[in-house]
């Protein structure tokens, strides 16, 4: 049965587009249908009690797809989308958002695979480099790598604790020749290049400070607030000597 037609200016069939599909004893689409909306967007799928619920695929003007489950007109489920400008989501849904566990794949090649809350990355994943290959392994929260995680490199990696997309605080460099570097890092004021008009006199930039090389070990943060106090305790020992 189609909106087209005799029904094609009634109000509310020229407010929900055209429909042509599975309706209910009371006239609303349930079953299957495919739908053309006053928008140009194209849905074509399930329906119950008058809203897409159930598998579908929605097809924005803009080129946009959506290829998944529906409850209430609402992406809701398992689903793929993929974006006009190359990039796709392939995961859970929760009233239309990205949350629960899913796979970005960016423009430039990049991948996350991990957690989401609320269309953010939030929780635990992994991002991976396209370009180069490293990824960070580890914490989320609201979008950017906090708390415990590892950048890993080809070579080499590094583990400890992330704060704002950085690394923060003590950690270690483990390197592939079977040793690691134990350390800290810390913001440190750089002085800007004469000539630029900015109103901060400096800018903030990390810092490295070793502290020991060892052989390897098992990474935890408790492990490394170890190796602090053992320095410590070792630095003592030796200024009342």
């Amino acid at each position: 049965m189609s909106d087209a037609g005799s029904e094609e200016f009634d109000d509310e069939r020229s407010y929900l587009g055209e429909y042509e599909g599975d309706r209910n004893e009371a006239g609303e689409r349930h079953g299957v249908g495919k739908a053309v909306l006053p928008s140009g967007d194209i849905y074509q799928g399930q329906y119950e009690n008058g809203k897409r619920t159930g598998q579908g695929t929605y097809r924005f003007k803009n080129g946009a797809r959506y290829v998944g489950d529906y409850y209430h007109n609402m992406k809701h489920g398992q689903g793929i989308f993929y974006y006009p400008d190359g990039s796709k989501y392939e995961g859970s849904w929760v009233e239309d958002l990205r949350q629960g566990h899913g796979v970005y794949t960016y423009p430039n090649g990049d991948t996350y695979d991990g957690e989401w809350l609320r269309h953010i990355r939030h929780g635990q994943g992994v991002y991976l480099y396209h370009e180069t290959g490293s990824k960070y392994k580890g914490s989320w929260v609201n979008g950017k790598m906090e708390t415990a995680g590892e950048f890993i490199h080809s070579n080499h990696r590094y583990q400890g604790n992330f704060a704002n997309n950085n690394p923060s605080g003590p950690g270690k460099y483990v390197f592939d020749i079977g040793c690691e570097q134990h350390g800290e890092y810390h913001q440190a004021e750089q002085d800007r290049a004469e000539g630029e008009e900015d109103e901060a006199a400096s800018t903030t930039v990390l810092k490295w400070i070793p502290k020991c090389v060892t052989s390897l070990t098992l990474w935890t943060p408790a492990h490394e607030a170890s190796v602090r106090e053992e320095e410590a305790a070792s630095a003592e020992e030796e200024a009342g000597n």
